[in-house]
């Protein structure tokens, strides 16, 4: 096996290179039972963690072309537990079973790997829970949590983590995995350059019109904002488009999920015990109904912050003009639009938008109705014109 196969897995990080010799020597023979991966959304901190765990699962440290690489980029790898919290928290009971499992030997003798995603979703009871599981972990056991930062998780659980920082990658990164995937290179620039270094936001909108569509609506809001009325129909096109797009992805996911969890009951089955089963069934698909309105809740929640990230950026290209910095623009192909804007404001208009956005994504974290919320920004964006 020749070096450049091995750590193979790594090469879907994109600008990492710190990180990924981190990650490599701990897999030559520095390993810790419990790491945080942390890192702004898109940097790759999901990424990082599967392809460690690859890599650790693999007998050649990672190859990325043999059984076990594949089926941990699956997540069906019996040593994998895959954690991927699906609403907007995640609770003890749910916990505690995950405990129990990591808890379990390795199938294969190796490693018992538990890939916790948005760890910071976790409860106060979670996270308690979880403390005590990484505080006193079985031998062959390794937790990897992921979470936006440090900060995000209890100083205890931190405090126990092998810290991993991921950065934002650059746009020349991000455009090169796009383009190893079959993407023009003139359309993976622009989607690399749009994402901000998100590298998922930019795969969907190379290769997915309607994520494109979505945020061209998105882009045409501050020239829409000419009156109060045009603000309140903006907001709500804003909230309508978030609201369809959780709308879409949940009947996507609900419907499997029911029919799963019928069938799992015995649903249309005769004889011995069905009575019994259909009781079971009715409580567990009421259980199953209120996960997934927690997970609709998070979707649309994501769906509607994704579209206030996008305006943000427009602005800040608004700001990047006004002051003559020298920083590539994220919508280079909206310049037109974008000298219109600034000509017509100032940067402390610029500004003041800017934070206005940024405190209606944080009061939609408070649960703040939506609609609500959203009309308060547009009048602000509205109003700001006039006491530029």
């Amino acid at each position: 096996m020749t070096d450049s196969q091995k750590g193979a897995v790594f090469t879907s990080l994109a600008g990492q290179d710190e990180v990924v010799e981190q990650l490599r020597a701990a897999v030559d023979g520095g390993l810790t039972h419990a790491w945080l991966f942390t890192g702004p959304p898109g940097s790759g901190r999901s990424v990082a963690a599967r392809a460690f765990a690859a890599a650790l699962l693999c007998d050649q440290g990672g190859c990325g072309a043999c059984p076990s690489c594949r089926q941990v980029a699956a997540g069906t790898h019996p040593d994998l537990l895959l954690i991927k919290p699906d609403g907007l928290s995640y609770g003890v009971r749910q916990t505690r079973d995950l405990v129990l499992k990591a808890a379990a030997s390795p199938v294969y003798g190796g490693w018992r790997i538990v890939l916790f995603e948005d760890a910071d979703r976790a409860t106060e009871q979670a996270a308690n829970a979880l403390l005590k599981a990484i505080e006193e972990p079985p031998p062959r056991t390794v937790w990897l949590l992921c979470a936006p930062s440090a900060a995000d998780l209890p100083t205890t659980i931190r405090s126990r983590c092998r810290l991993v920082t991921l950065r934002t990658p650059p746009t020349d990164a991000v455009a090169a995995i796009l383009e190893r995937e079959g993407v023009d290179q003139a359309k993976a620039l622009d989607a690399a350059r749009a994402s901000l270094g998100h590298i998922g936001r930019a795969r969907r909108l190379a290769t997915d019109g309607e994520t494109a569509r979505r945020r061209a609506a998105v882009l045409a809001i501050p020239m829409r904002l000419t009156s109060v009325g045009e603000a309140f129909a903006a907001a709500a096109d804003l909230v309508k488009a978030a609201e369809a797009e959780a709308t879409a992805t949940t009947e996507e996911l609900d419907a499997p999920e029911r029919d799963a969890l019928k069938k799992a009951f015995g649903e249309g089955s005769t004889g011995k015990g069905v009575a019994t089963a259909v009781r079971g069934a009715a409580g567990a698909l009421r259980e199953l109904e209120d996960r997934q309105k927690s997970r609709a809740t998070r979707i649309k929640r994501d769906a509607l912050d994704l579209a206030l990230l996008d305006l943000a950026a427009f602005y800040r290209d608004v700001l990047t003009i006004q002051i003559g910095a020298d920083v590539e623009l994220a919508n280079a192909s909206k310049e037109r639009d974008l000298r219109t804007v600034a000509d017509a404001s100032t940067p402390a208009t610029t500004v003041r938008r800017i934070e206005s956005i940024m405190t209606c994504r944080e009061r939609l974290t408070l649960n703040v109705a939506p609609l609500l919320a959203v009309e308060e920004l547009t009048l602000a964006l509205t109003s700001a014109i006039q006491r530029r």
